[in-house]
Order: C-alpha cells, then sequence, then structure tokens
C-alpha cells in the first residue's frame, strides 16, 4: 500500500509539472511581440518629430525585412477575393444588384500615429485611386499586402523648373521615378524626401491593400501639408530646357490641383500595439 501510495503521489507530481510546464508555454507564447508590435517598437527607436536625422540605410533596411515579412493576418485583415470585385459596373445584367466599383470608396485604417511617425492600412477595392501627392520633408515606406497596384511617381526635377509662359497656369517640371504594377508577394518600397518617387499615385488593379509607414507624419503647422497635382506631359508646356532633357515622356508638368478621392476611416482589428 505505502508503495502504490508513493507511486501515485510521483505521477500527481508528475502530472502537475507538465501541466505547469504548458502553463508556461502558453504565457510565454502570448507575451511574445507581434509582427506589427515588433515594427512599431523598431520604428519608435529609429524615427524623431523633426525627421533630423533622417534614417540611416542600416535602420531602413531593418525596417524594410519586418516589413518583408508582414502577411495580411498579421494585421487582422483577410485577402479580398478579385471575384467578388471584378469592376463590372452597371453594365452586366447579372451584376445589377451589386454597388459599382466606382462607388466604393478606398478604407482607411490607422494603426499608430505619433508625433514621430505614422502606420495606416489602405484597403482599396478595383480600380479606385489615390490621386498623385507629395510627402514633403518624408521619408515613406510601402508594403503591398495582397493583391496588385499600379504605382506611378515622380521627383522634382532639380534646381526648380517652372513654365514661364503667361496664358497658363503655374506648373513645374517632375522627372517619372516610378512606373509599375506591384503585386504582392513582393518586396518593401521607399521613398525619400527628394528621391524614390515622393510624388506618386496608386490605383488598384485588383483589390488590394497597402500598409504605410509615414516619418515624421503629414504637419502643415511644420511644413508637411499633402498637397495633391495633376500631372501633364512634358510637350503640353513651353520651355527653354528642351535641349537639357532626356527622353520627353520621362518628364512631366505638374500643377495642385483640389483632392479627387473617395475615402472612409475603418476600425484596425490587428494585433494591439502596447504603448
Amino acid at each position: 500500500m505505502l508503495q502504490r501510495g508513493s507511486d501515485k503521489f510521483r505521477r500527481f507530481l508528475r502530472n502537475r509539472a507538465n501541466n505547469f510546464t504548458l502553463l508556461g508555454n502558453h504565457t510565454s507564447m502570448a507575451r511574445q511581440s507581434s509582427k506589427v508590435e515588433a515594427l512599431y517598437e523598431l520604428c519608435k527607436k529609429t524615427f524623431t518629430p523633426s525627421g533630423s536625422p533622417p534614417p540611416s540605410s542600416a535602420a531602413i533596411n531593418k525596417i524594410s525585412s519586418l516589413l518583408d515579412a508582414m502577411h495580411p493576418a498579421d494585421l487582422g485583415l483577410k485577402e479580398e477575393n478579385p471575384d467578388d470585385d471584378r469592376g463590372l459596373g452597371f453594365f452586366r445584367l447579372d451584376n445589377l444588384n451589386r454597388v459599382s466599383r466606382w462607388t466604393q470608396p478606398i478604407t482607411y485604417l490607422n494603426v499608430y500615429e505619433s508625433d514621430s511617425f505614422t502606420m495606416c492600412i489602405f484597403c482599396f477595392p478595383t480600380s479606385s485611386v489615390i490621386p498623385l501627392h507629395d510627402h514633403p520633408g518624408m521619408t515613406v515606406f510601402s508594403k503591398v499586402l495582397y493583391g496588385s497596384l499600379h504605382v506611378r511617381a515622380y521627383d522634382w526635377v532639380e534646381p526648380s523648373q517652372e513654365s514661364k509662359g503667361s496664358n497658363y497656369f503655374p506648373v513645374r517640371l517632375a522627372k517619372l521615378a516610378v512606373d509599375k504594377v506591384v503585386t504582392a508577394p513582393c518586396g518593401t518600397s521607399v521613398l525619400y524626401p527628394k528621391s524614390g518617387g515622393n510624388l506618386h499615385s496608386f490605383t488598384a488593379v485588383t483589390p488590394c491593400a497597402v500598409l504605410d509607414i509615414l516619418t515624421p507624419p503629414y504637419r502643415e503647422d511644420m511644413g508637411r501639408k499633402c498637397t495633391y497635382y495633376r500631372d501633364y506631359p512634358f510637350t503640353a508646356f513651353p520651355t527653354e530646357i528642351k535641349a537639357e532633357v532626356g527622353k520627353e515622356e520621362d518628364y512631366a508638368w505638374l500643377a495642385e490641383t483640389e483632392p479627387n478621392i473617395y475615402m472612409r476611416e475603418g476600425n484596425y482589428t490587428g494585433p494591439t500595439i502596447r504603448v
């Protein structure tokens, strides 16, 4: 009886130890940082409210690497099915009960915002557009999480070149930096204050989502106002620098315009960032 009692006691202790091990593993997993929280921590250590000094190449590579590994599920997103958003409009009789593609807004999700950086997600229906706009003095990371997105981007020609025709509205010369379709899975793109396509537009080829990190964030009183532009062909306005440019199709005149964008704010449902 004594032996059997001792055996039972040993089994009891062993089972309790196993239970504590399982509980400890579960607690450890719960305490592990999510990918988005790890990204937040790195951004917090790297960025400043003034944007000075600008992030180093090493820091940019580290942040890009974290973004490269990011998937929709890491941010509480579910990839849209292109069959549910074909952009058929009103022209298919079997789709009259659908909302047309051009009435569907882009959804903006605010993940985190501070004086140093903004982390946000844009969810695009097919054919929706964020028009050409700038990021003055800013560095911006963009990661397409799912779907396909057409990116067209420019950088200002320096020194500044403006059309001097008295009968024309003010325009400024920019050089094409990016004109391509980006499809997930893909690497992270980075634009800088004066290079990499600081002025860009997004057009959704399919339903898609983009994770953006902007540093420092837009702030009008600090000179970081978001301005929208319309682009015109190089040949549309007179200029005295024709001999100085290469291919004319690589250049465009940009004129400020009022934004024409259809966007709503949604709720971010991904992992919580513990500030």
